[in-house]
Formats: C-alpha cells, structure tokens, sequence
C-alpha cells in the first residue's frame, strides 16, 4: 500500500551565525529524509526583525516539499533539525540559527495545542509572503480562501523585505 502524499509550505528563516549555511542546512536536512522531497525553493530574502526588533536582520525563504509523513510529525522532524543547528529552546522571536514553520499542510485546516494551520500569523508576516508569493502566488488557503499574492497586496506589515545579495 502507498502512502499519501501532501504538498506542504515551509518558512525558513535564521538570523545567527552563518544565516545562507543555517537555510541550506535546513533544506539539505528536509530533503535527505526518504519522507521529503523539497519541490521548489523561493529565492533568499533578508528582512527587519519584528516582534522584537533590537536584534540582527533575519534570511528567510519558503520552500514547497511533498512528504508522507503526518503534520505532526513532520512538526517533530522540523523541530529536530532546528536543534540540531544549534537553536536553544524558547527562542521565539529572539535571534535563532535556524527557525522552521509549516505554514500550510495541503488543504488541511489543523488546530491542536501544537499546530495551527495555516499558520495564524501569515497575514501580518510579509517576510514570508513575500518568498511565498515567488513560488506559489496563486496558492489560496482553506478557510482565508484568498491568494498569497493577494495576501502580500494587503498586508499592513510595512517592513523592509528585499532580495538578499550575498556580499563578496
């Protein structure tokens, strides 16, 4: 019997130590499980930290995977790998190695004292819209029934957000 596949979106983002190597570790970690198999990857975006601000800019990307494995456990999985980064524990919105959000698992609408999905924050974080919006802009959400383009044209968050140039 096969297993079934979903189609989930991921938030990556650090802010720490080596932010491009934290990302590509990340992606590097999702797609060496035999349950994973990243799809498609938004271009890296650096941005202004919000929430609390008096910390270094943030990288962040989205990436599209399919996998087999159940919400939570792909929960679990993206939990592993952010310790194994180096992230401490209760470090949010503080600075971070490597920060791993589902934002959305199919078209599923989950609600446990674990996982909201999709993401609850989505209309107010355009540091991840914004990659979003590069790779799947057409993408409406169960329950907002609305694009993530057009989510990204709403949005009231004004931060910076701009494509991210390595410097030589």
């Amino acid at each position: 019997m096969q297993s079934r596949v979903f189609t989930v979106y991921l938030s990556l983002g650090s802010n720490i130590k080596s932010r491009v190597g934290n990302l590509n570790y990340g992606i590097e970690k999702l797609n060496k499980s035999t349950q994973i198999n990243v799809t498609n990857i938004s271009s890296i975006y650096e941005t202004q930290p919000l929430y609390v601000e008096n910390q270094d800019d943030f990288l962040n990307m989205v990436i599209e995977i399919t996998t087999t494995l159940s919400p939570d456990n792909l929960l679990q999985f993206t939990k592993h790998i952010e310790q194994e980064s180096g992230r401490k524990l209760n470090t949010h919105n503080l600075p971070r190695t490597l920060d791993i959000d589902i934002l959305a698992y199919d078209n599923q609408i989950i609600n446990t004292e674990n996982l909201v999905i999709p993401h609850p924050k989505l209309n107010e974080r355009k540091f991840v819209l914004e990659p979003w919006a590069q790779i799947a802009p057409n993408l409406k959400l169960p329950k907002l029934n609305i694009s993530i383009v057009r989510l990204l044209e709403i949005t009231e968050d004004c931060s910076r957000v701009m494509l991210y140039k390595e410097k030589n």
